[in-house]
């Protein structure tokens, strides 16, 4: 939930911090032109207050004594205009020029400039010479090497006599905006990442609570009952749901207690009744000729019961006992239990062999070997004399393994779904003694332990039987010091 919940806030803070982000890199971009510009007007408009002195025209060399100042008087005025030009250019680096009506040059500098035919700054100098200011420039962005062109009309008695025109590199200002939004994409990232510092607590916060019931409910489902929500943290909503899940988990225990204790009191109840009338039997078949079919049949079912009702209480203990896990040997524990049972395989002609290399893992001795007795039971019974079971013990980096096969038949796909039900036995092995409850005391053993099994079809024919005990034990044994001593088989 995490990767999907923790993306789609970091792409809404994005949208959120770009929204703000652009605006305010378009308005840095448009200030430090509209100051440059501003600069410019100023400029023009105090070379212009200069000009209007300069009265000649380069089309008319006379002059008019009662409008015209002197010769040499506007010789000397267009020599300084001339001047404050080329100080301008020298010290700005921007090119400035006053130009008559007809695009003649009065001063400029440098000198070599002349006003273009076509361009910006021929449009601009149109613009002055219908006496209205030129328009603002287009945005000039930090990618773009464009110049910025400014014009202003020179004025006298209302006419307009000439224009000065500015053109200016947009270096400097092109760099101060790269500065500005530099600043401003640093402020953005710093936000970013003050953002995906808060999502990700955000995240942690709302999802912890998450992650322990969910934790919680894989320790229920695997047989730890006991396992409950602390509800410590979190929104108020989840704290909520904690509460109701340890409460519902509570009923449950409840009733799953009261299912054991009525199975273990009808167990021990039904026990004692079976014994006597057991007890009779044998008593009746004194008095009978020997060898009786019926007082043999009623015998027979009368073991039977018993046995169902000894499984039956070996069930209930299996799914109430706590493991008592310890690091272990689960090579030599196998190898004792293929060789306890190596007696019953040969009476049967059934061929069981067993590669037990030594690899620790954490269980429960006793229950490990309650299950693998009820698997291995379970693979002779049904191997066919000839046929061979093999036991084999690997181990990879988290779990060790315990792979039981066999020769027998197998089962169909629906029976292996099956496998391991209470009282649930194949179609093809209802006639084969048993009470179908030795798979599931072995699921319940191993559960208790943290292990699990697993069934498969074994080629050609056959079944696959897989256990599995992890090689790292719960947080309360890490927690522990690891004990030096492993389990050891009887005599071993």
């Amino acid at each position: 939930m995490r990767t999907r919940l923790l993306p789609l806030l970091i792409v809404l803070m994005a949208a959120v911090l770009l929204a703000l982000g652009i605006p305010l890199a378009v308005s840095v971009a448009a200030a430090q032109q509209q100051r440059v510009v501003v600069d410019r007007i100023d400029d023009t408009a105090r070379f212009a207050a200069l000009a209007q002195f300069v009265t000649d025209s380069p089309t008319d060399s006379s002059t008019d004594s009662s409008s015209s100042a002197p010769v040499g008087l506007t010789d000397e005025r267009r020599e300084t205009l001339r001047k404050e030009l080329a100080r301008y250019y020298s010290v700005y680096g921007i090119r400035a020029g006053v130009f008559y009506r007809n695009a003649k040059p009065m001063a400029n500098a440098p000198e070599t400039w002349v006003l273009p035919k076509t361009g910006e700054a021929r449009d601009a100098y149109n613009e002055a010479l219908v006496s209205r200011r030129s328009h603002d420039p287009e945005q000039v962005w930090p990618w773009q090497r464009h110049r910025l062109v400014v014009a202003s009309p020179v004025i006298r008695d209302g006419d307009v006599m000439a224009v000065v025109v500015t053109d200016s590199p947009t270096g400097q200002m092109r760099s101060k905006t790269l500065h500005g939004w530099l600043i401003i994409g640093a402020g953005e990232v710093t936000a970013m990442l003050l953002a995906v510092g808060a999502a990700l607590r955000l995240t942690g916060w709302v999802l912890r609570p998450v992650r322990v019931l969910d934790a919680t409910t894989h320790d229920i489902a695997t047989g730890r009952l006991k396992s409950r929500v602390a509800a410590a943290g979190g929104p108020p909503e989840l704290r909520r749901l904690a509460r109701s899940f340890n409460e519902m988990a509570d009923n449950v225990e409840d009733v799953l207690e009261q299912q054991r204790a009525f199975v273990a009191d009808a167990s021990h109840q039904l026990r004692n009744p079976l014994s006597a009338l057991l007890l009779r039997i044998d008593l009746l078949a004194l008095e009978l000729p020997e060898g009786n079919e019926e007082i043999a049949s009623v015998r027979t079912e009368g073991k039977r019961l018993g046995q169902v009702l000894d499984d039956l209480l070996d069930l209930a203990l299996a799914e109430h006992a706590e493991a008592d896990v310890s690091l272990t040997d689960i090579g030599a524990l196998t190898a004792e239990r293929v060789a306890s049972w190596q007696p019953v395989a040969q009476r049967k002609g059934v061929r069981l062999t067993g590669t037990c290399p030594a690899t620790t893992a954490w269980a429960d001795p006793v229950t490990l070997s309650s299950a693998l007795d009820a698997v291995i039971d379970n693979a002779v019974k049904f191997t066919p004399e000839g046929e061979r079971v093999e036991v084999m013990v690997a181990s990879n980096g988290e779990y060790s393994t315990i792979v039981i096969t066999d020769g027998g038949p197998g089962l169909s796909d629906e029976d292996l779904v099956r496998v391991g039900d209470r009282f649930w036995r194949s179609a093809g092995h209802q006639n084969i003694k048993g009470s179908g409850l030795g798979l599931s005391i072995s699921r319940a053993l191993l559960a208790a332990g943290g292990g699990t099994i697993a069934y498969d079809h074994q080629e050609p024919h056959g079944l696959r039987v897989t256990v599995t005990v992890p090689r790292s034990g719960p947080a309360s044994d890490r927690s522990r010091s690891v004990p030096t001593d492993t389990y050891k088989p009887m005599g071993g």
